[in-house]
């Protein structure tokens, strides 16, 4: 198992506007076509202003096909552009991540 660890900083005090459309918006497609959120979750110390989700996918190869079909649904887009004409975001990231070898034996 991979997963893809995201984050994503907001304007100040524009978390709530972000968050408020992602899940109108955002999360409904996510659901569809990535299927296993790990964690969506919003900082409340250290970095403010920032929202962080970690999507789990079985290797990158089922990632890419995931993320794929989701950016050829043209609601997927739709969203994208609604983000992107409010000016909430002032920068992405991600991350590919995979457990520690003895965090995978634990689970077995």
């Amino acid at each position: 198992m991979i997963v893809d660890l995201r984050i994503y900083t907001c304007l100040p005090n524009r978390v709530a506007e972000f968050v408020e459309l992602y899940e109108k918006m955002g999360w409904p497609l996510q659901q569809k076509h990535l299927g296993n959120c790990v964690g969506w979750y919003t900082t409340i110390e250290g970095s403010l202003n920032t929202v962080v989700h970690m999507w789990g996918y079985a290797d990158q190869a089922d990632r890419e096909r995931r993320r794929a079909a989701m950016a050829a649904d043209p609601a997927w887009g739709e969203y994208l552009a609604e983000v992107a004409k409010r000016g909430i975001l002032v920068k992405m990231e991600n991350r590919i991540v995979k457990p520690a070898p003895f965090f995978e034996k634990m689970k077995k």
